[in-house]
């Protein structure tokens, strides 16, 4: 007899996990938050981000060993669940989702802000609404729309910041004497340093959260054609991609002009859109507004689509409802996706009372999360390798320089939460062991009910 159960499909091919995985870390933290950045790091951001991108860069060597190795759904909290306990699955798959929950509300309050750069009449939250309800019903079409629509989404913000980048480029060598661009603008103007290390040093916090979406390639695994072939050449070209997108656009556009004549306001511009603004191009800063708001747009697709296959993990590991194992014809949870879209709903709320203040609460509350989900990423992955290593088997995909590499991204983390505690983010260092613990509390719940 046949099995006629709905299970996930592997229709996501190689170039959707390629856009997919580039498309979680190119978002808000490049286009907007970094102007917070540059405000108390000056162009020595260009340095902070190449440190966050090799620590992130270690992070997804640590996923892809496990995940190569078993494309699994759920990804790194079945992992935990399989090579740690029943709880690290619990915590780890529950403070994945609530922080993709966090992650889509941030994109979606960006959005507003992008939609106001046109229409400043429009209330942030109608344009949050709206956006909502776009990405809620891409998520509630098959995994082959979603990856389409993903992989257009994408490519429109790489191929624009490659174009953004030769712009630059070109806008520098044809610069006149009278002009502001030049690539001096990088050490003249107070120095590389310009508040000294600590003023680079007290914003890698802020530089994490634009990290925040790197590990999205391992919730595609169970969706993914040619799980080993595909997801290591994800890992590794995304990566350098995200390096050179991160650093090169910087550098470029704080050579256009001088960091300290950007008056960017506290994550209310994107310093982006303001260059091309100050050197007098305004098509180019309409243009990349729009490019900007799609990825946003794209981040939280994606999200959402994370958090569905988190639940669904989740779900199968006996640590959510069974109702979120359900899957529609087409191999969609539906159950999942519209319990996430539920919580996520909350920035509209949000938005509509505190509009101001939405996007800097968010943005402090999900780098708390991601340390976290970062921190038990490599926790889970000594424990995978202990328990591979007894049993004598080799890896597909190795992590680079393991277990050293585990230890100092472990010590990295530490630094990040010290760093958001001496910066007056206290509560939400403060609210990571109070979450633990209440994911504890559900935990026995959940298992006496069991």
């Amino acid at each position: 007899m046949q099995n006629e159960t709905p299970q996930l499909q592997r229709r996501l091919k190689n170039r959707h996990i390629q856009l997919i995985a580039m498309g979680g870390a190119i978002g808000t933290g490049l286009f907007l938050g970094s102007a917070h950045i540059i405000q108390s790091a000056g162009p020595s951001i260009i340095l902070g981000y190449l440190i966050g991108g090799l620590v992130a860069f270690l992070i997804m060597r640590q996923l892809g060993e496990m995940i190569v190795h078993e494309p699994v759904t759920g990804s790194f909290s079945y992992f935990a669940f399989k090579y740690w306990g029943r709880f690290p699955g619990f915590l780890t798959g529950w403070n994945y989702w609530i922080l993709y929950i966090l992650v889509a509300m941030t994109e979606l309050t960006a959005i507003g802000k992008y939609i106001n750069y046109w229409w400043p009449e429009i209330p942030s939250w109608v344009s949050v609404l709206f956006f909502f309800v776009l990405v809620t019903l891409m998520n509630l079409a098959n995994v082959k729309i979603y990856g389409e629509a993903e992989f257009w989404l994408s490519l429109i913000k790489v191929l624009a910041i490659i174009a953004m980048i030769l712009f630059g480029v070109y806008l520098l060598f044809t610069a006149d004497i009278s002009s502001t661009a030049s690539i001096s603008n990088l050490w003249v103007h107070g120095g590389f340093f310009p508040n000294g290390f600590e003023g680079l040093f007290y914003m890698l916090a802020f530089m994490m959260f634009a990290f925040g979406g790197i590990e999205l390639i391992s919730m595609a695994a169970a969706e993914t054609e040619n799980p080993d072939k595909n997801i290591p050449r994800a890992v590794n070209q995304t990566v350098i991609r995200v390096f050179l997108f991160y650093i090169c656009s910087l550098a470029v556009l704080l050579s256009l002009v001088p960091w300290n004549q950007l008056s960017l306001g506290d994550l209310e511009h994107s310093p982006f859109v303001m260059i091309f603004n100050l050197i007098g191009i305004d098509w180019a800063a309409h243009l990349l507004n729009f490019i900007i708001l799609s990825a946003s747009l794209s981040v939280c697709n994606s999200g959402m689509y994370a958090n569905s296959r988190m639940l669904l993990g989740l779900a199968e590991q006996g640590n959510a409802p069974k109702a979120f194992k359900k899957m529609n014809t087409q191999g969609v949870p539906v159950a999942a996706v519209l319990f996430s879209a539920l919580l996520i709903f909350g920035c509209v709320i949000l938005n509509y009372f505190v509009p101001e203040k939405a996007l800097s609460y968010l943005i402090y509350i999900v780098v708390a999360a991601a340390v976290l989900n970062w921190m038990m990423i490599s926790l889970i992955h000594l424990k995978f390798r202990k328990v591979i290593q007894h049993a004598g088997h080799q890896t597909k995909f190795p992590a680079l320089f393991a277990p050293l590499t585990n230890y100092l991204v472990l010590a990295f983390m530490l630094m990040i939460l010290y760093i958001m505690w001496m910066q007056g983010f206290m509560l939400s260092v403060l609210v990571l062991p109070v979450w633990i613990a209440v994911l504890f509390g559900m935990f026995k719940l959940v298992k006496n009910k069991a």
